[in-house]
């Protein structure tokens, strides 16, 4: 029979978590080998996902970051799903053409609508036009997404992100891979785990908390793996990247409006930042930051004022990008990544009072940048329950239930850490003493697809 596979993408997974809490995933890795991977710039989900599925880096598939700012709508995006914006054959369009008849399912893996898997799930909530929100799922072909909510109820889309963000939506994920196998039996299976990346942004890679979320996830992973194998299923394991421990965060927009460089718009009481007027501007994610500079002239001053802002480890200029495999249209013109221990967030105003209202909420189109604070309460729940009851009996509101304290973050990604057990892995694919690059990951994926040895 030929070779069938399923990837599974256990976020945050890194050398350090492995041991005890995680035997499955421990014995895994001595049984089919780990890999320490180097990750690629910056190391988020879009951009890692990307390099995995095309070999490329950012400047060849484009996926520069989890977001970007175009400069001719002269508007910022965060989270798109067209996998057409993402350049580069897929792994699975390799697969089909060596193997013709080749089928691959794309459960949660990110850039997952209109590409040219054959099954496909995504998270996409539904925006009637009365300002409602209605937590949904997309699908290709579309009559998946009633067939297996049918299955298996509706998908947790609190537990995937948010305040109530937790091991329901790996749990969900995971059934919605043995319906597809059972239903369609795929070639290839990516599937998307993301329960570790919750907690070691709260709390820290540090907290002895961790240990509970390294069980749970160990355990969602075993029965998958349980399940794939008595089918006869290969399967690998692999991680974006790791989570180091942050005690600062650095609000570079904060910077440049101290300089007079934003353009800050005011709309019913709040500040909105008009990134097409303002002259120098940051999206900002995770540990990246992509700096846009309107006005050339101010390319220099922006670059000296980065480079002496306590918590900024590297500015990458034209050149720089080039050497790191940045150098896109989408990036900015510097880009910017900060120390292990910072983070970068995107608030810009100086009162909280004016903050905009989506500042409060779980948005992550509008804001200008990233934002873990979304994973914190910032209301009773008894606030919370009330407001939910309003929307329930039709009645229009914010759910502000969001802080707007950046400190609470104690965990982030983005930049390459120093000690290399805190590197995303590759288990399954055979052992290797040195690391390999993130590139690099998608030769062997290809060999497991294929039933061909590991390259060398």
């Amino acid at each position: 029979m030929p070779e069938r596979t399923a990837i599974l993408n256990v976020v945050g997974l890194t050398p350090r978590l492995l041991g005890p809490h995680m035997p499955r995933l421990t014995h895994a890795a001595q049984a089919g080998g780990l890999i320490r991977v180097q990750p690629v710039l910056p190391a988020v989900t879009c951009t890692a996902q990307s390099t995995y599925l095309t070999g490329l880096p950012p400047s060849g598939h484009g996926a520069v970051a989890n977001g970007w700012f175009d400069r001719e709508l002269a508007e910022h995006h965060f989270w798109k799903q067209s996998n057409r914006l993402v350049r580069g054959e897929k792994l699975w369009e390799t697969c089909r053409a060596a193997r013709p008849g080749f089928t691959c399912t794309k459960l949660f893996w990110w850039y997952n609508m209109h590409s040219t898997a054959d099954w496909s799930i995504t998270p996409r909530p539904m925006y009637p036009a009365d300002g409602r929100k209605v937590f949904d799922v997309a699908s290709h072909p579309l009559s998946i997404r009633d067939a297996i909510k049918r299955d298996l109820g509706d998908f947790p889309f609190p537990a995937f992100w948010g305040p109530m963000a937790g091991l329901a939506s790996s749990q969900w994920i995971a059934r919605s891979a043995e319906w597809i196998e059972e239903k369609h039996r795929p070639d290839l299976s990516l599937v998307y785990l993301p329960h570790l990346d919750y907690n070691l942004q709260r709390l820290g890679p540090d907290d002895p908390r961790i240990a509970e979320d390294c069980r749970a996830i160990d355990g969602v992973v075993g029965g998958l793996m349980d399940f794939y194998g008595k089918r006869g299923v290969r399967t690998v394991v692999l991680s974006e990247y790791g989570i180091t421990a942050v005690r600062r965060a650095i609000a570079l927009n904060r910077l440049f409006r101290a300089q007079g460089w934003l353009t800050i718009k005011d709309e019913l009481g709040r500040e909105l930042l008009d990134c097409g007027a303002s002259r120098v501007f940051a999206i900002a994610d995770h540990q990246i930051a992509h700096v846009y500079v309107n006005d050339p002239a101010l390319l220099g001053p922006a670059r000296a004022l980065l480079e002496k802002t306590d918590g900024v480890a590297r500015v990458l200029g034209a050149e720089e990008k080039r050497a790191a495999g940045l150098d896109h249209a989408r990036s900015g013109d510097l880009v910017v990544f900060s120390a292990e221990d910072a983070w970068f967030s995107y608030y810009y105003w100086d009162d909280d009072a004016k903050a905009p209202d989506f500042a409060r909420c779980v948005d992550i189109h509008r804001k200008y940048g990233y934002d873990p604070v979304e994973l914190f309460l910032g209301a009773s729940k008894l606030t919370v329950a009330a407001k939910l009851l309003r929307k329930k009996l039709g009645f229009r509101g914010l759910m502000d239930v969001i802080p707007l304290d950046a400190s609470l973050v104690k965990g982030s990604h983005g930049t390459c850490p120093k000690n290399p057990d805190e590197w995303p892995v590759l288990i399954g694919t055979g052992a290797s003493a040195a690391p390999i690059a993130a590139t690099a990951v998608r030769d062997r994926l290809l060999a497991a697809c294929l039933g061909r040895g590991a390259p060398a």
